[in-house]
This record gives C-alpha cells, structure tokens and sequence, in this order.
C-alpha cells in the first residue's frame, strides 16, 4: 500500500514590497552616477598628485566630486527637483564621507603600504552604502 500523499499548495513567489523596486532602481542609478563621479574625481586627484600631496589632491578632486554628485544625484538617482535646502544639506553627507574616507585613505597608504593611487579605490568603495542612504534621505526629505 503506497502511503497517500496530498499535495501541498504551491505558494505564489513573493512579491518584492512596492518600494523595494524603487529603491534598487535608485540604488542602480547611484552605483552609475557614482562611478562617473569617482571617474572624474579620480582623475583630478592624479592629476594634482603630480604637483601637491595626496591629501590635497584628494580633498580637491573630492570637492569637485560633490557638486557634480548633487546635480547628477537629485535629476538622474532620485529624480528629485533641485532644491535650495537639499542643497544646502548634500554637502554634509559628503563632508561625512570625506572624513570617513581621508581616514580609510591615510589608513591603507601609511599603515597597509597600499599604493597611493590604488587606495583612494578602497576608501570610496568602502563608504558606498553609507553616502547610499545619506543621499536618499537629504533628497527625500528636500
């Protein structure tokens, strides 16, 4: 006699939450802006380490960073108007980053003997998803 097996309801494959498509896609987008923008700031920081030190090339290279990241963050990551209060507040989540990132930076070159030019990859890489969600919320909340 076999054993009678009824067959267990197949549940329907979980929808992901209305907001979790918005946000990955935002997240996509600011993984791409991010990347064009450390382009550009990597390549004024290689540029200026040709004549001055490598934390005031980087915190040059960084200062130009923010103001292409507000202006590519607000039209193309969150598709948020531009604002004078949103971008009075940007900054700040980039002055954290900074901070946090020089530390990283100084860390990998004088403690790690990381290559100059390879640790300024490490320091911003490691700082994404932090800068992620400080950036959401100063768009969001304008």
């Amino acid at each position: 006699m076999t054993p009678d097996l009824k067959a267990e309801p197949v549940q329907p494959a979980s929808r992901p939450r209305p907001g979790y498509r918005r946000i990955a896609g935002e997240f996509v987008r600011f993984l791409i802006m991010g990347g064009a923008n450390t382009l550009v700031a990597y390549a004024i920081y290689l540029l200026l380490l040709n004549w001055i030190r490598y934390e005031v090339a980087y915190a040059i290279g960084y200062a130009c960073g923010i103001v292409l990241a507000y202006a590519l963050s607000a039209a193309f990551v969150f598709r948020k108007p531009l604002s004078r209060r949103s971008a009075v507040r940007f900054p700040l989540v980039y002055v954290a980053q900074f901070l946090v990132s020089l530390g990283l930076l100084r860390m990998a070159v004088e403690i790690f003997n990381i290559p100059e030019w390879i640790a300024f990859g490490f320091a911003v890489a490691l700082t994404i998803p932090i800068t992620f969600l400080l950036s959401r919320w100063v768009l969001h909340k304008g």
